[in-house]
């Protein structure tokens, strides 16, 4: 686990990056918006907390560190996290459903 976690901004409920809008057993990840370079748990709480426009990451930048486990707090490039259904590191699920947002987060 890293000795230090990025910060996670917005309304965070737990310490593992649950918010107020998705705070299931699985939602366990935290997204880097392209747009200022922070930790939200999720489009909303950005829509909410920051005080600019959400921007998708572009395919050019697939190989960024963008996605935070909140479990084990290792960082996942979007590729990496596009491919797995859990953390490769501690094995934590990650909620399925959030693929049904990722077009918010990550261009196709």
């Amino acid at each position: 686990m890293p000795e230090t976690r990025p910060p996670v901004h917005g309304p965070v409920v737990d310490d593992q990056t649950r918010c107020i809008h998705y705070a299931t057993e699985l939602d366990v990840i935290a997204i880097r918006f392209a747009c200022c370079g922070q930790y939200y748990p999720c489009h909303l709480c950005h829509a909410e907390s920051a005080d600019h426009p959400a921007v998708a990451w572009p395919r050019s930048s697939y190989a960024e560190r963008a996605v935070l486990c909140g479990v084990c707090g290792s960082e996942l490039t979007i590729e990496h996290y596009l491919a797995v259904d859990g953390c490769p590191n501690c094995g934590a699920a990650f909620n399925p459903g959030c693929r049904l947002h990722s077009h918010l987060y990550f261009e196709a």
